[in-house]
């Protein structure tokens, strides 16, 4: 047991400064890194006849490859991979039977979606980082591309409870612009959706073009 803690330990710290201890002052120089960010959701967009969404939270893990633009390093791109899950307490009911789907604006039932997601981030990133400095404000801007392998429609009817998986309508690729900022390991995360939820989606006479909006904090790890 006290083997295994120890190598923990020793990867752990090589991980996180096995990159600085290398750095000399003027090298050029990459912060790769590890993001972790949750937010708060909601569904933008909606039909006239649907409420804004209850409560719904978001999660997401992934890697950034990062490369310099200009020798102080204040400047450069990245791009990385990672996964998202997501959570949203809504009131448009989502049904699918026999590949026959229907919506439906539903103010008394508890609607929830749920979704897992594979993400492709990439960023135009501004710091004021340098190769010796690692506290730093930093201004990330970009576009995420999102891949959803696995989504679930549920509501509640009296007792029961009805489920409906991998529904046909969902849209597998998804866009949104992103924005990063602040100092150091805390900062201000903004996605913008503007890809509609649903394919060929309406609800009454009235098309349906969802779109999520996510607000929260982002933490990246060297």
């Amino acid at each position: 047991m006290v083997k295994w803690y120890v190598l923990v330990v020793l990867f752990t710290s090589f991980f996180s400064y096995g990159q600085k201890d290398s750095l000399q002052l003027g090298d050029r120089y990459a912060d790769d890194q590890i993001y972790f960010a949750v937010s708060y959701n909601q569904f933008f967009s909606q039909p006239s006849t649907v409420a804004k969404s209850a409560f719904s939270y978001g999660l997401s893990i992934g890697f950034m490859k990062d490369a310099i633009l200009n020798k102080k390093g204040t400047l450069a791109v990245a791009l990385g991979a990672g996964y998202a899950y997501n959570s949203f307490n809504h009131q448009l009911k989502v049904i699918e039977i026999n590949n026959s789907i229907s919506f439906n604006a539903d103010a008394g039932a508890s609607n929830e979606m749920l979704s897992h997601n594979l993400e492709f981030p990439f960023e135009f990133r501004w710091r004021t980082s340098s190769a010796q400095k690692y506290n730093f404000w930093r201004i990330y801007l970009g576009v995420k591309a999102t891949y959803n392998f696995y989504n679930e429609f549920r509501y509640q009817q009296a007792a029961e409870t009805f489920s409906y998986r991998n529904i046909s309508a969902y849209n597998k690729w998804q866009y949104g612009f992103t924005l990063s900022a602040g100092y150091d390991a805390f900062n201000i995360h903004l996605y913008y959706g503007i890809t509609p939820l649903y394919k060929n989606a309406t609800l009454g006479n009235e098309v349906i073009s969802t779109k999520i909006l996510k607000l929260g904090l982002i933490f990246y790890i060297l």
